[in-house]
């Protein structure tokens, strides 16, 4: 097996990894039972997900604005934890002591190393719903559950807790305040839909807002998170960037990177997909950076082991390489659900937790990438590896996926650290010399560091 590198051949800047809190940290922020070493389980877990000697090192935290519905029992929703908190009461005041467990997590998370911290919406607070719920109702299609009249009441309601997070001394960086809003949103969870166009007056609303206050000036807006990376991201794109007041507090397009199944073959070419929108960004805002703000499986069923991990490290190193994406989050971190999702699952009665083979593949990129990485042109004569690579300061790190039923041997052109994730080892280290041979494991993902 030989690789390839071009250093001289560079790409986007690395800006990090991360996962959401949505859906689980009001749960476990709750769980100060501890472990067989005396660790509060709350604890045990953040640290997985972002200690970078104990854990796997992420550093892109994702906080959920509720929108209320635990309060007020409206709606329909398919499990009580897709029920949120909201700050507001609904007089226009705000209770702080509200979704305490969940901000207790997050807290938790930059205590541990995370120091990007993503304010994000999937629907705007009940009171300024049109129907008072945090999503249409089952009748409700493809409408808008906020009216025009209370967008600058939303901007508000958003900027006033970004304002607190960022006088708490919260590495907040990022208020996202629409989520995935083509689809429906008439049940099961909070959501709100908005059309391009809509979308992009929103996002107006908030950076006119924005510019009044002072507090917010290390705050940058984000959007507008599509659901799929093939249905009208051009459309929403071009919304997202029409009007100055947002292009100054814009530094990316945040797109989510799920596909899901079509009975149409044409629509399942995920890499032409994939492609073609790179091409369309870079014709037309060639200087804007993509992020991938959302991923999961989206397959029923719970695996903690390799066969879904090689999938993750899969549709990574597709966004990273081709999409170019500047950084890479998965939906949420930990999961009670039978699910391929979390990166974490959750047992609620026993109040413990299983680390999952996806936690530690995320590790073999996010333990090691350094944040202002360039990635640089890789590449591999064998077809059953995939690969990634990074330059920063004279080192360069290789995140190799070895879908392969079969070992692969490298010869080492230098030093290096190799870091393992297969279905025996998980980010186990080594240090080889130059001119070693190494074995990649079958089905394996395989960080190399070289000096």
């Amino acid at each position: 097996m030989k690789i390839e590198l071009k250093r001289e051949k560079t790409f986007q800047t690395y800006e990090g990894i991360g996962a959401s809190g949505a859906w689980w940290a009001q749960i476990v922020g709750g769980w100060d039972n501890k472990d067989e070493n005396g660790e509060e389980i709350r604890n045990v877990v953040s640290r997985l997900l972002y200690n970078k000697i104990k854990g796997i090192g992420m550093n892109i935290y994702r906080y959920n604005i509720g929108a209320g519905s635990a309060h007020s029992g409206n709606g329909e929703y398919s499990d009580f934890a897709r029920r949120t908190e909201s700050f507001g009461k609904g007089d226009g005041k705000y209770d702080f002591g509200r979704d305490k467990n969940a901000v207790y997590m997050m807290e938790q998370a930059v205590r541990d190393g995370a120091e990007e911290v993503v304010l994000f919406v999937n629907s705007p607070v009940e009171e300024l719903t049109k129907n008072g719920w945090a999503h249409l109702k089952k009748h409700q299609i493809f409408r808008t559950n906020l009216a025009k009249k209370n967008y600058s009441s939303f901007a508000e309601y958003c900027l006033d807790v970004t304002e607190h997070f960022v006088t708490k001394g919260l590495p907040v960086r990022y208020l996202s305040p629409i989520n995935e809003p083509f689809w429906i949103w008439n049940g099961g969870q909070e959501g709100c839909h908005y059309s391009p166009r809509q979308a992009g007056k929103v996002m107006r609303c908030f950076a006119k807002e924005m510019q009044n206050r002072k507090a917010l000036s290390g705050v940058r807006l984000a959007g507008v998170e599509n659901g799929d990376i093939r249905w009208f991201n051009k459309s929403y794109t071009r919304n997202l960037v029409k009007y100055p007041e947002v292009r100054k507090l814009i530094d990316s397009v945040d797109i989510h990177s799920y596909f899901l199944h079509q009975p149409l073959p044409f629509f399942n070419d995920r890499i032409k997909f994939l492609k073609r929108y790179r091409r369309w960004m870079d014709k037309h805002y060639p200087d804007m950076p993509i992020k991938m703000s959302e991923w999961t499986h989206m397959v029923g069923g719970k695996d903690a082991e390799m066969d879904s991990a090689l999938e993750t490290a899969k549709v990574m190193i597709e966004d990273f390489t081709l999409l170019n994406v500047t950084s890479w989050q998965h939906w949420i971190a930990c999961s009670h659900y039978d699910y391929h999702d979390g990166l974490i699952y959750l047992d609620l009665e026993n109040k413990s937790i299983e680390t999952t083979k996806r936690l530690y593949v995320t590790g073999n990129f996010s333990k090691y990438i350094p944040l202002g990485a360039k990635r640089i042109e890789a590449a591999c004569d064998d077809n059953d590896i995939m690969l990634v690579a990074f330059e920063k300061n004279g080192s360069v790190i290789v995140v190799l996926r070895n879908s392969g039923k079969t070992e692969k041997k490298y010869v080492l052109p230098c030093d290096a650290l190799v870091s393992v994730t297969d279905r025996e080892r998980s980010l186990a280290e080594r240090r080889f010399s130059k001119n070693e041979e190494i074995i990649i494991a079958a089905e394996s993902v395989t960080t190399l560091i070289f000096d």
